[in-house]
């Protein structure tokens, strides 16, 4: 339900286009590793029998910069075929009707900072022993900033790293850019960001790194993931930011956009 509202709901708020590495290019690089990324990824085309898969029983592993991130993240996975389970902030289950729906869907409360935190990753793994795809922020928060750029993610926490060791499953890293165009800063900018969104039509961007299976050791194994969502971003970025610059020259009737019907 919350997918598939996600995607009736993104078209109507922004332009929403999703890449990937092609498979063979392998995301178990050394979290030292130059933050590089193929020069021109695989574009997801819209026919729904040749885009990638996220594997039943995979992470998603995805940076987090805005409220707005689950809404651009869930509208690509299920363009993808993949209905995830969210682990998310157990405030959001207080929240009348959404809280309904998440629990209706299984999705997992996390309790940071109590005694019940633990538990969110034993329903994660059950999930996933399940075959669901189970989409977690390793950062565990959004950036304090109030401005609508974009930066790399911030360190990550050992969640995902003690869930892949527990399970096994393997992580795919998902870098989003763009969703601080639709909110950032105070509630009220927000709200206003919103609001604007059908007539701004920000330019969203997805790109999904190759699946990789972390070491056995928590911090070994955090690094590489971060590493490797960094990555991600880093690609969504440059996708989002010539977008960007491509309607910027059509608006200015320049360039081969200019000229499309």
């Amino acid at each position: 339900m919350l997918s598939r509202t996600a995607a009736l709901l993104l078209p109507a708020l922004g332009h929403l286009r999703i890449t990937a590495d092609p498979l063979s290019s392998a995301a178990d690089t050394a979290p030292d590793a130059p933050d590089t990324v193929p020069d021109a990824p695989d574009t997801v085309p819209d026919a729904p029998d040749t885009v990638p898969t996220v594997a039943p029983g995979s992470i998603v592993a995805a940076n987090h910069t805005s409220l707005a991130d689950p809404v651009v993240v869930l509208a690509a996975l299920h363009r993808l075929g993949a209905r995830p389970v969210v682990l998310a902030t157990a405030g959001l289950w207080r929240i009348p009707l959404l809280g309904t729906l998440l629990r209706r869907e299984g999705h997992i409360a996390v309790h940071r900072g109590t005694a019940r935190a633990a538990e969110s990753l034993d329903a994660a793994a059950e999930a996933l022993a399940a075959g669901r795809v189970v989409l977690i922020y390793g950062e565990g928060g959004l950036p304090r900033r109030r401005d609508s750029g974009e930066l790399p993610p911030g360190p990550f926490r050992s969640g995902l790293a003690r869930l892949a060791h527990a399970t096994g499953a393997p992580v795919v890293p998902l870098g989003q850019a763009g969703s601080r165009r639709l909110t950032s800063g105070g509630t009220a900018k927000q709200l206003a960001g919103l609001a604007t969104a059908p007539l701004r039509r920000p330019g969203l961007h997805v790109h999904l790194g190759a699946p990789l299976h972390l070491p056995a050791d928590t911090a070994e194994a955090t690094a590489r993931a971060h590493h490797a969502v960094t990555a991600a971003w880093t690609a969504a970025s440059r996708h989002a930011a010539a977008r960007a610059a491509g309607g910027r020259r059509a608006a200015a009737g320049h360039g081969p956009e200019a000229t499309r019907p």
